[in-house]
């Protein structure tokens, strides 16, 4: 399995959100956990360029798919460090 080419903080900063770790772990700690029947994509707090390019990189299994499968992880469980 090849490493991910994008990281977690560089997945914030194309979603145009604060990409420092301690922004990060509060936007996680504040957002989860997701109920697990629910996409990612579908979650209440995205606006609608950010759906649109969670949905269109894990559909296309694009080089984002790793991190904002990551992402999802975090937010379904919380970070841990």
């Amino acid at each position: 399995m090849e490493t991910p080419i994008h990281t977690l903080p560089a997945l914030f900063k194309q979603l145009g959100l604060p990409d420092d770790a301690v922004s990060i772990d509060q936007f996680i700690a504040s957002h989860s956990p997701l109920k697990p029947d629910l996409h990612l994509s579908d979650a209440f707090f995205w606006n609608e360029g950010q759906r649109d390019m969670l949905r269109e990189e894990i559909l296309e299994d694009a080089d984002w798919a790793v991190v904002v499968d990551q992402l999802d992880v975090l937010l379904r469980k919380g970070r841990s460090e």
